[in-house]
């Protein structure tokens, strides 16, 4: 809140309480008195440590200015409620308990004002009480004047007064106090103190007592509870001083007592709506952090606790087809439900919107948590009738349970949180337990897919590359580049490792771009060592990169950066990638192939590409996936595998397209895919994916690949 804000807010204080109490300030002054409260309080409110002190200190100040009149108090707890939240509004992102704090700090200033009043109040009605009876004992010939003043001042009184011999017995009793206790004179003098001991009674209360009638204190205060004659209780303030006689010995007691009942009870409304949610009545956020951090706070030994975090399935829809009303009656019945699933040591709490949470303290272990999932399944399973409406509802639930020594509250939270996704992700309905490696994979993923951007810009990729053989005379025709990733962490990771991120995130348009121009720089050193004999260059395309519109352009730029002739980039793009009536991509590729690109389509055969549409493409080759292939490895080959790869050769050829057979291991496959009339090949037969040199060095040999002693055979 800015300097203005804390003036315009203290002159609105101030306007609200002129009036209300006789104070020696002038305006200007009451201003700045209240600008310095003012102060105090927004700091308190947006203090990461909540001090509620502070707004004691504040109602105390009230008093000390001499607004003494409970309107005062009133409109000093309106301005607080109605204007503070929205003066502070956008100054505290931190503080999601921003109305809890403004309520316990309204809390605070009347606890603050009542306390310091009663106090003003009993020390003034204890000096003139002393004053009378002082004067009695001093002057006899005053006596009368002054047991007139004393018997006004304690008839009149609005406290309650109770004088006590030191056997505890209730000697005299002032109006106040009989109607207080609802008891009659007769009735109220044949009391004695001990009758009047509240189970609830700090054991303190009644220790300062006993040293008050010693004459070892001369007085004491307490905030005390007291049974009415019917039965009700009331909340007091209780101060109790010793009177002693003319040899200064203990003579006997006098109490004061002030009724505190509606305070108490307000500040005990107020606390409750702070901890529970006004809906389901349940408790809230506020309330499971305060548990939490009592259990993290007590000696650990070896208590175990678990948590299962729910999250309605589909309960938006409920809102928006049914209306909100709806979807409020939906959130108590499922409450309702949850609360009856919940035994002793267990809390369910709401945590907003259609969250909700199941704390098991000293839990019995996982299977314990486990069986309190199924039975919360089992009782949203039943239907829910609202009104005229019918409804079924489910929830995904994350469950954790662990060791109170081995874990902390944000902790537990974030491990309930990430494991509720998971059971979303799975199928929803159902309940996920927490995986220690998989929230490690799930980590290792975020930071994958957060550096790599980066990753690229720091060259931490490098490119290998694969010969993609002719199978008729073992010649290389072509290499196909393969991307790989050389983490600090890590190590060096494979394509399967963070391509999936890469087009999950978007990044794959930057890295397809950068192997695209690698892969081209060194096809071009290739065509300078080698000439004729130099193969193309295959580089996989993905989704994402065949939609984005610069794909073209940047093909060209490529090219010619490198002085690269287009017949020498192959593109390899699966069948999945191709699925769908999209015009652009197809676009896309017919310029590409129009320029003299290759076009290939990668692991034919798992996809779901219909012959016609094939036909539209401009496709140059097939590349058969390699579990195709499988079958054909040994001596025996499978015939069903046979089959089907020499129905995809008869197919291609047909379209006029060359067939390249990827996982090519043995030398049983090559004599198999030779009989069957395909056309090249790529696998660990022929050489596995390695440096550039690897390839320098075959070119240089120009030996045949795939024929005995030219690679070792993949047993």
């Amino acid at each position: 809140m800015t300097g203005a804000g804390r003036e315009a807010f203290a002159r609105q204080w101030a306007d609200a309480i002129t009036g209300t109490s006789y104070v020696s300030m002038g305006s200007d002054q009451l201003v700045e008195y209240l600008l310095r409260l003012t102060g105090l309080l927004v700091d308190a409110t947006l203090a990461a440590e909540f001090d509620p002190s502070v707004a004691h200190r504040v109602g105390t100040e009230l008093v000390t200015a001499d607004f003494t009149a409970t309107e005062a108090l009133g409109e000093t707890l309106a301005v607080i409620a109605e204007q503070l939240p929205g003066l502070l509004d956008g100054q505290s992102p931190r503080l999601p308990d921003l109305a809890g704090r403004i309520v316990r700090l309204c809390g605070g200033v009347a606890a603050g004002y009542a306390s310091a009043l009663c106090e003003r109040t009993l020390d003034e009605q204890e000096v003139i009480y002393r004053t009378g009876l002082l004067a009695r004992m001093q002057a006899e010939e005053a006596l009368e004047a002054s047991e007139a003043r004393f018997r006004a001042m304690f008839t009149e009184a609005a406290i309650g007064i109770g004088i006590i011999d030191l056997e505890g017995n209730l000697m005299e009793a002032n109006p106040a106090l009989l109607r207080m206790l609802r008891y009659t004179r007769a009735h109220a003098t044949q009391l004695n103190i001990s009758a009047m001991v509240h189970p609830e009674d700090a054991a303190s209360v009644w220790q300062a007592y006993d040293e008050l009638v010693r004459g070892d204190r001369e007085h004491f205060r307490a905030e005390k509870r007291f049974y009415r004659s019917d039965g009700d209780e009331i909340w007091t303030n209780l101060t109790v001083s010793l009177v002693r006689d003319e040899a200064g010995a203990p003579a006997y007691q006098v109490a004061l007592l002030e009724d505190v009942s509606e305070q108490h009870w307000l500040q005990a409304r107020l606390e409750y709506q702070a901890y529970h949610d006004p809906l389901t009545g349940l408790p809230n956020r506020a309330l499971v952090s305060d548990r939490l951090a009592r259990v993290f706070a007590a000696p650990a030994g070896l208590r175990r606790i678990g948590l299962c975090y729910l999250d309605l399935d589909g309960f938006k829809v409920v809102n928006d087809s049914l209306g909100h009303d709806v979807g409020d009656q939906l959130l108590i019945a499922v409450a309702s439900r949850l609360a009856g699933c919940c035994g002793p040591g267990q809390l369910v709490a709401r945590m907003g919107g259609d969250e909700f949470v199941i704390i098991i303290e000293d839990s019995g272990g996982e299977g314990e948590v486990v069986a309190l999932a199924d039975a919360v399944l089992a009782a949203l399973a039943r239907p829910i009738q609202l009104g005229n409406h019918e409804l079924t509802v489910t929830a995904s639930i994350g469950i954790v349970e662990r060791p109170v020594a081995a874990t902390n509250q944000a902790d537990l939270i974030q491990a309930a949180d990430i494991t509720l996704y998971w059971a979303k992700a799975d199928g929803k309905a159902r309940y996920a337990r927490f995986d220690r490696s998989r929230k490690d994979s799930e980590v290792t993923r975020l930071t994958l897919s957060a550096t790599m951007v980066a990753a690229v810009d720091r060259d931490e990729f490098f490119v290998d590359y694969q010969p993609l053989v002719t199978l008729a005379d073992g010649t290389l025709r072509g290499v196909e580049a393969l991307v790989r990733w050389r983490h600090p962490s890590y190590g060096v990771l494979g394509p399967e490792q963070f391509i999936g991120l890469a087009e999950e995130t978007g990044s794959i348009v930057q890295l397809g771009r950068w192997v695209l121009a690698r892969a081209c720089e060194q096809a071009r050193r290739w065509r300078d060592a080698f000439g004729d004999a130099a193969p193309f260059v295959s580089v996989n395309l993905a989704a994402r990169q065949l939609s984005e519109p610069g794909l073209v352009s940047d093909v060209v730029r490529i090219l010619a950066s490198t002085r690269l002739d287009p017949s020498s980039l192959q593109l390899e793009l699966t069948e999945k990638t191709l699925v769908g009536d999209e015009v652009g991509p197809l676009e896309a590729l017919t310029k590409l192939s129009g320029m003299g690109v290759r076009i290939a389509i990668d692991d034919f055969g798992t996809g779901y590409s219909n012959l016609p549409y094939l036909r539209r493409l401009p496709v140059q080759e097939l590349k058969l996936a390699g579990m195709f292939v499988v079958g054909l490895r040994g001596p025996d080959p499978d015939p069903m595998d046979e089959r089907i790869v020499a129905t995809l050769v008869t197919l291609a050829h047909a379209l006029e397209l060359t067939v390249t057979a990827e996982g090519v291991e043995t030398r049983a496959q090559l004599r198999r895919l030779r009989a069957l009339g395909c056309d090249a090949g790529q696998g660990l037969l022929f050489a596995p994916p390695g440096p550039p040199e690897q390839i320098d060095a075959l070119l240089q040999t120009a030996r045949p690949l795939g024929d005995p002693g030219s690679a070792p055979e993949v047993p």
